[in-house]
């Protein structure tokens, strides 16, 4: 008959830290040598978590002891209080008993959203959990506990737990996955070191992160500062005066009298063909260009079936149905020599005077003044549309041929600087995020720096703790 594990407290100090050890060629890299590499488990008086409450949505009151979930983790591991849900003390101390969290546990998401991390601190007590958040409750203060949270938030180490998934319905970690979890253990003073300068260099990024997310949430902000000094005149004040020009020479006019406006209304064609004519539907309208991704083609013969639906390079096409999303009006430019077949819910503006610019009509369109019109304009709850009679008599600012080309050609390079400028902002967002990992990754190989190799060994932390 085969022999089972020993208990714990059968074992001797040597079979606890040989238990507690990882083999070094299970190690996933090397480590200085006055670090070890040891299971969670061994660091642990308690590795469980949270409890579904009876009673389902009536376990829960509007005051009472607060009720961890996965939302209520932050990005950087505190815990928000806000919109979080709470439990009688009754609940808290009775039946959700064992998921009573105390201070410096390490909070680990184990089901849904995998791998998110969090501290308990004495501010957020009293304090319990559902099922989906682990905890893990260290042996001594000699363990740090936002080191242990650093390991577990390394990529290596989101890897590794990643690697464990139980492939479910719903992608889950186990507690045994959580305690087999490889930890690099340091030295007491080098947890704190390292805890020290990840957070400033973390601090440091977020500054970096905060401007460069700023620039990204005013960018549609500035585009409509700037579209609105041109529709005002203020953009080309100083080339009007160049060209000794008044602003007086500005006049509102109508959509119904600067377009021939029409749409695809009763055109319900759906047996579409592998190849032809494109079909401009409603999905292949955005805010500034035509999109292709789900393209339907209709027979060529449809040119001749159906030739006043046919568009021309210079229309201007403009979803009618849900056409504002996000404070942004669906409209765009047909700029090419293809010929395309509008489709029903999709108005098309063709512009009667060829010496008005079509770049100015469009950005014209896309200004704050007209989406507030069409905005007024709009009819139904669930499915927002604007008609095509009160989208002829919105009103659109006109100015002369040339300045509408000069005002083309400013919007265009200031777009251009501000595309410039969010690109940049994006691409530094990516950065931080992969610098972090970077960060983390050599924290934890005794890479920043910080290491003193004289000081205790962290193998005699460990027979301390077991």
């Amino acid at each position: 008959m085969a022999r089972g594990k020993k208990k714990e407290s059968t074992l001797t100090p040597e079979e606890k830290l040989a238990q507690a050890l990882v083999p070094v060629e299970e190690q996933p890299y090397k480590v200085p040598e006055n670090w070890c590499w040891a299971k969670l488990s061994a660091l642990s008086t308690l590795i469980s978590k949270g409890t579904t409450p009876t009673g389902g949505k009536n376990a829960y009151v509007s005051e009472g002891v607060h009720f961890l979930r996965v939302e209520n983790i932050n990005d950087d591991g505190t815990i928000s209080h806000d919109n979080i849900a709470c439990v009688t003390e009754q609940m808290h101390t009775g039946f959700l008993k064992r998921s009573v969290l105390e201070n410096r546990d390490v909070l680990v998401s184990i089901a849904g959203t995998l791998g998110k991390t969090g501290i308990v601190r004495d501010i957020d007590l009293p304090l319990n959990t559902n099922q989906a958040v682990a905890f893990v409750r260290l042996k001594t203060e000699d363990v740090n506990e936002r080191y242990i949270k650093g390991v577990i938030d390394n990529p290596i180490t989101q890897e590794l737990l990643l690697g464990k998934t139980k492939v479910t319905s719903i992608p889950n970690l186990t507690l045994e996955i959580i305690g087999d979890c490889l930890i690099p253990l340091a030295p007491i003073a080098e947890q704190q070191r390292i805890v020290d300068r990840i957070e400033y260099l973390f601090a440091k990024l977020d500054e970096a992160k905060e401007k460069a997310q700023s620039v990204l949430d005013s960018f549609e902000t500035r585009k409509a500062a700037i579209l609105h000094k041109a529709f005002t005149g203020e953009l080309t004040a100083k080339w009007r005066a160049e060209h000794d020009m008044a602003l007086e020479g500005w006049y509102n006019t109508t959509v119904g009298d600067l377009f021939d406006v029409f749409s695809g209304k009763g055109f319900k064609e759906k047996e579409y063909s592998s190849s032809g004519v494109k079909l401009l539907r409603i999905s292949n309208v955005t805010y500034d260009e035509l999109v292709w991704e789900d393209t339907k083609y209709l027979p060529v013969e449809y040119l001749e079936t159906v030739p006043e639906l046919v568009l021309r390079p210079g229309d201007i096409v403009m979803a009618l149905n849900r056409p504002i999303t996000n404070g942004k009006l669906k409209v765009s430019i047909v700029d090419d020599q293809e010929y395309y077949i509008l489709y029903q819910r999709v108005g098309c503006l063709r512009k009667r005077d060829p010496l008005n610019s079509t770049q100015y009509l469009q950005y014209a369109l896309l200004s704050q003044a007209f989406i507030h019109q069409v905005e007024s304009r709009l009819q139904g709850s669930d499915q927002p549309y604007v008609n095509l009679p009160p989208l002829k008599s919105l009103t659109i600012s006109m100015c002369s041929e040339h300045e509408q080309m000069e005002i083309v050609r400013i919007l265009d390079s200031l777009f251009a600087k501000e595309q410039q400028a969010k690109e940049a902002a994006e691409a530094v967002l990516e950065k931080i995020d992969l610098l972090k990992k970077s960060i983390l990754a050599r924290a934890f190989r005794g890479e920043l720096g910080t290491n003193d190799p004289t000081e205790e060994s962290a193998m005699e932390l460990l027979k301390r703790t077991l």
